[in-house]
Parts: C-alpha cells; sequence; structure tokens
C-alpha cells in the first residue's frame, strides 16, 4: 500500500534512442567507435566510402577550370569584337564622308554640264564616282551591323560560359555535401548501444549504422491509476530507486502524464489490478545530475518511481537514502 501522499509504480530505466543513419547509400569504410562507448556531441561514428564521389569531384574541378578558360576567352573575344565596331564606325564615317564629296562633285558637274561649262566625260565620272560612294557607305553600314552582331554573339558566348561556371561550382558543392553526409556524426552527446552495420557492408539511403542513447534524456516510465494521476501534473517531485543501487536515491520530476487512459501492458509489474485503466507517466532525471554521473547511467535498469502527490508530506522510509547530488 502506498504512503498517504504519495503514489508509486514500478518501471525501468529509458534513453531516447537516437539511429545514426547514412543520408546515400554506399559502403562503410570504417566504424570508429565500440559498442558501449561514451561520445561527445559531434564525435566521428563511422565513414562511408567516397572514393567515387572524390572522383566525380575532380572530374567537376576541372568541368569548372574548362569553363572558366572559355569565360576568360569569351570575354577577349567581346573585347575583339567590340574593337571591330569601332574600326567598322570610323570607316562608315570615313566612307559618308567620301560620299558627301562625291555627291557634291556629281551635282555641281551635272549642273555645269547644264550650262556646258564641263565634259560630258566629266560628268559620267563624278557621277560614277557618287554612286561608287553610296555603294561604299551601303557596304560600310553592312560591316558594321556585322560586327554589333559579332559583339552581340560574344556576349551571349561569355552568358553560356558563366553559366557553366556557376553549374560547375554547384555540382562541386553538392558533391562537398555528400562528402560531409558521408562522415557520420554524433548528433548528440551520449552512448553507443548497438553498431548495426560494420566496415565492408553496403546500406541504403537511410540505413541505420549506429544505434545510441542520449545521456542527458534519460527517464523512467510507469503507470498510475485515474485517482493518482489526476493529482500529479509537469513538475512533480518523483525519487527513483532502481533495483541495482538499493539505499541510493535518484531525484527526477513528472516530465509528461499521458492524456488518454489505457489498459496496463503486461509488460508493467503492478499492484493495481490489471484491468483497471492507467496513465502512462514519465519522470525524467535532470540533465546536469546526468552529466556529472554520466559513467553510471545505464537504460533498462528496473525501479520503483515514487511521486509526491502532497508537496507538504515527508518521504516515506522506502523512498529515503542517499539522495545522489
Amino acid at each position: 500500500m502506498d504512503a498517504e501522499g504519495f503514489a508509486r509504480g514500478n518501471g525501468r530505466i529509458e534513453a531516447v534512442e537516437i539511429d545514426v543513419a547514412a543520408k546515400l547509400p554506399g559502403r562503410i569504410d570504417t566504424v570508429l567507435v565500440n559498442e558501449g562507448e561514451l561520445v561527445a556531441a559531434g564525435a566521428l561514428l563511422a565513414e562511408l566510402d567516397t572514393r567515387q564521389l572524390q572522383a566525380n569531384r575532380n572530374q567537376m574541378v576541372a568541368e569548372l577550370r574548362r569553363a572558366e578558360i572559355s569565360v576568360e576567352n569569351a570575354t577577349l573575344l567581346v573585347e575583339q569584337r567590340a574593337a571591330e565596331v569601332r574600326a567598322a564606325e570610323a570607316v562608315l564615317e570615313q566612307r559618308r564622308a567620301e560620299e558627301d564629296v562625291a555627291r557634291r562633285q556629281y551635282e555641281r558637274s551635272e549642273s555645269l554640264t547644264q550650262n556646258s561649262i564641263t565634259s560630258e566625260r566629266q560628268f559620267e565620272i563624278d557621277r560614277a564616282n557618287a554612286f561608287g560612294a553610296a555603294a561604299a557607305v551601303a557596304s560600310a553600314e553592312a560591316s558594321l551591323a556585322a560586327a554589333r552582331a559579332g559583339v552581340s554573339s560574344a556576349k551571349a558566348s561569355v552568358i553560356g560560359a558563366e553559366a557553366s561556371v556557376t553549374a560547375a561550382r554547384a555540382t562541386i558543392e553538392a558533391i562537398d555535401v555528400q562528402i560531409e553526409d558521408s562522415t557520420l556524426k554524433a548528433p548528440r552527446a551520449g552512448r553507443v548501444q548497438y553498431i548495426v552495420a560494420r566496415a565492408g557492408e553496403v546500406v541504403g539511403a537511410g540505413g541505420r549504422v549506429v544505434n545510441m542513447v542520449d545521456l542527458n534524456d534519460v527517464y523512467m516510465t510507469f503507470f498510475l491509476p485515474t485517482a493518482d494521476a489526476g493529482r500529479i501534473g509537469l513538475g512533480t517531485e518523483v525519487r527513483l530507486l532502481l533495483d541495482a543501487a538499493p539505499g541510493i536515491v535518484i531525484p527526477a520530476h513528472v516530465s509528461f502524464v499521458s492524456d488518454v487512459a489505457q489498459f496496463t501492458p503486461k509488460t508493467v509489474e503492478t499492484e493495481i489490478e490489471r484491468e483497471k485503466l492507467m496513465f502512462r507517466v514519465r519522470a525524467r532525471i535532470a540533465p546536469e545530475l546526468l552529466e556529472k554521473h554520466l559513467d553510471q547511467v545505464k537504460t533498462g535498469l528496473p525501479g520503483v518511481a515514487w511521486v509526491r502527490l502532497d508537496p507538504t508530506a515527508p518521504w516515506p522510509a522506502e523512498a529515503q537514502g542517499q539522495v545522489l547530488e
């Protein structure tokens, strides 16, 4: 029978499990930890074979260099085409000046011929020169248009080459991410529980390699009847006593109370008849306390959770002992 102002339930020490999995398919190159080993957050756990990724990266680095050279060549071509435009503009200006002179001479000869001051032959020569100068202007204009088209084409080549550079860099970045993802690290500090896959084995995307427990999130799950569950809330004081450590009291606090009643699972030991509905309760041990005793934290240990329903009630003798600090 529970002491007045207290409730108790039987449970086991549990911790949040973390599956460290491969993001990409591949062959495991090395596993760098052992089962039961404590690891810090960010510690290297395993590495996948990245030789193919490295080869792909080297190929893309060469592609990037080729694209960068294309940008340089295309930029030089733009400058060359721009110089051709300037030269064509100068030629056009010269041809227009020549055409203006030839046209004026032709008009003058036409007037003089009508007045019989100059010969018909000279008039024909001046007219031919005027027509030739006009044709030269048209040719110069065509050359200028072609030169300007060359500039546009060269600029388009620059844009295309720059796009190739951007694409190559993006591909290299993507490969770098894949290489980084091939290195499996501990997301949190904890203990390695299982080595799921060993060196040389091939895993698929999402394949588990290491299973570990987060030793900063340790708790005991137990069940309480409706009458007791209704009297507790988050933060309610709890004392945990483990079968493996008699006389040692582990302070904890309620961190979760199920909002749905259920039948007590057969795996849970309780003195209440199993037909009655129970509420699942979780008592969490403070991370600061766990940090001081990481080497002693073990999951799966059975024990009893004493829940203080009445904050003023003294702890019963069964819940007293050396309080872990």
